[in-house]
Order: C-alpha cells, then structure tokens, then sequence
C-alpha cells in the first residue's frame, strides 16, 4: 500500500482531535473557571532510505534519505492565563487573583480548581455546585493564629471562638487574604476561618477530573498548599467569578485550521486511491 494513504488517514486523525478539542473550548466559553486546551502535533517515525555518510578524500558527505509516515498528537496543553473578572456581589462567589486554586474534599479525594461559585449548604459548609467541600484552616481563638496543622472543611460553626452569652454572627465576608470575617450582634469583627491555596510546579501535568477541576498527577507534582498572597499564591477577590479564558476569535481561527486539514488530508487519501486505481487498471 501507498504510504501517503496511511499519512492522510493519521492527518485525519489528528485534525478530527484538534477539532474535538476546539469544540470542547467553544462548548466552555462561558464556564467559570474554565481554562481552554490547544492540540500540539509531532510528526512520527520516519521511513529511512538511505542513512548519512560522511566525507572522505573521494567525495563529500550525503545526507540521510527518509520519508515522513504521518502526524500524531504529542499533547494537549491548557492555557492557564487569568480569565476576566465578573462581579456578582454574592459573599460566596470567590476568585483567585493570580496563581494558584482553590482545594476541594470530594468524597476521599482532594481535588483543585479555579471555579469559585460556592454556596453554604444546610450544615453551613462551604461546598461547591456539586457538593464537594472547600478546604481552609480553622482559626484558634485561644492562640488569636489559624491551624495550619490539617485542612478542614470552611464553616460558619462559631462553637470555638470563645463568643459571650448571646451574642451571634450577622453577616460575613472573606477578605482578600482569605479569611472568613465574621460581624457578630456585639458589633465585633472577628476571624472564623482562612481559605486554603494550592500550586503546583508543573500545573500543565494536572489532570481535569470534571467539574471544573483538577487532580494531582505524577508529572504535576505534589499541592503545596498554602494560603493566598503567601508563597506565590494570588489574593482572594469576594463577590466575584472568574470567567473562561477561552478566546472565541482564536477558537475559530483554530477550527478554520483543523477544517483545512482534515480537507487536505482527505485530499491525500482520495488522491493515493486514484494512485491505486490506475495501478489496478494497467492490470487490466
């Protein structure tokens, strides 16, 4: 068989994943905290004809001879650029202000994402749409310091704080350090909780989980967890989201691209028939 047609069937191949990849960003152009992923190629091992030789006192060097076998995907890498800010004025609404994402307890595993819509449940836990628990440090009242001895779950549990008889939380707020304030009846502001930041050397090794989220991998490194504005970590902004990076013009830019060439790899497998047609016929 002609090695152009097994060259256009992997172009084909390829072009049909760049264009599921630029679906799937278009698809997320409004997903909060969604980062978009482009396909990178690499060509794959070539045929050699004839190998180099070098120059010796009769003739010059020649140069290796080989034919390429076709295209493959060497990897898909995310875009981790900031996504626009958008205000909702919702307390539980939280965006990360560069580096870093926020870590998340669902079920048995630890999970990470960028995805800050999050709501108080019935249990006054701070949970994601999908239930999942948002990780912080408990604050010890007896030490006026944050535990940063284990995660555990953000809460509007005041039992610990030390609170005179009668006097309750009225509203809350996390600041930009994120620290869970809270004003009480007695009109004081006090601390009840920080909210833990995660990063990672390698964030491209992180492995999307849905939701929005993220999981540790081996080649991303383990979380160094830690709090933002410390260690790199960006700064909380309260009441608002952050929106997809995906860019529309470049996403169809891109989908032009992956159009043309599945087209032109079509071209290659139809042409390489024709080839094949004729041999059949000088047969006949």
């Amino acid at each position: 068989m002609l090695r152009s047609l097994f060259a256009g069937i992997s172009g084909l191949r390829a072009n049909q994943t760049s264009l599921d990849v630029t679906g799937n960003n278009i698809a997320n152009a409004n997903t909060v905290g969604y980062k978009s992923s482009r396909t990178i190629f690499q060509d794959t091992l070539s045929q050699q004809m004839t190998g180099a030789t070098s120059a010796n006192a009769n003739r010059g060097g020649t140069n290796p001879i080989q034919i390429g076998l076709g295209v493959q995907l060497g990897a898909t890498a995310m875009n981790l650029n900031q996504g626009s800010a958008q205000t909702t004025g919702k307390p539980t609404d939280l965006m990360l202000q560069g580096d870093g994402m926020f870590v998340v307890q669902r079920g048995t595993e630890q999970i990470f994402t960028r995805a800050g819509a999050f709501t108080f449940d019935e249990t006054s836990t701070l949970t994601t749409p999908a239930g999942g628990r948002v990780q912080g440090y408990a604050y010890d009242a007896a030490t006026g310091t944050f535990d940063t001895s284990a995660l555990v779950d953000i809460t509007l549990d005041t039992t610990g704080l030390g609170l005179p008889a009668g006097v309750g939380l009225t509203s809350y707020a996390f600041g930009s350090d994120g620290v869970l304030r809270g004003v009480f009846s007695d009109g004081v502001q006090r601390d009840m909780a920080q909210l833990a930041v995660a990063n990672f050397n390698n964030p491209q090794g992180l492995q999307k989980v849905g939701e929005t989220s993220f999981m540790a991998t081996a080649n991303s490194g383990l979380a160094q967890v830690g709090v933002a504005g410390g260690g790199g970590n960006g700064t909380v902004i309260g009441g608002a989201l952050e929106m997809s990076n995906v860019d529309l013009a470049a996403e169809f830019t891109d989908l032009i691209l992956a159009q043309r060439g599945f087209q032109a790899s079509s071209r290659v497998i139809t042409t390489s028939d024709q080839v094949l047609e004729e041999l059949v016929n000088i047969k006949r």
